[in-house]
């Protein structure tokens, strides 16, 4: 993708995925009160301490500290960068992800002129 991602757009992909859903998708969680609860995918463990809200729309691992949006669980469960697990949310939100063209400032300009083999 040629571009940046319009922060605006980030916002409103995260208000209209859930969280729980992404994240039951790839480890089962279990209900626990307002919350759900599963055993950490970020390190090895017996009693569950990875912890997501749905009110919050954030995760949290009180065992080995993991903690983020939908956003950040892809992007470490599935290895990916930011643009790759933005571009996963918004398939699966049924987005099309927005790009607005690169700028070249005046010094990167300068920079890529003034260089000598």
């Amino acid at each position: 993708m040629a571009g940046k991602i319009p922060p605006e757009f980030i916002d409103q992909l995260l208000d209209r995925v859930d969280i729980v859903d992404v994240i039951d998708q790839r480890v089962p969680l279990k209900k626990t009160g307002r919350e759900f609860q599963a055993c950490c995918p970020f390190h090895t463990e017996k009693t569950p301490s990875f912890t997501v809200s749905p009110q919050k729309q954030f995760f949290h691992c009180f065992g080995c500290g993991a903690h983020g949006t939908a956003l950040g669980f892809l992007m470490d469960y599935e290895h990916l960068g930011f643009v790759e697990a933005v571009e996963e949310l918004a398939k699966q939100a049924g987005m099309e992800v927005p790009s607005s063209p690169l700028r070249i400032t005046k010094a990167r300009r300068s920079v890529a002129c003034c260089v000598i083999s």
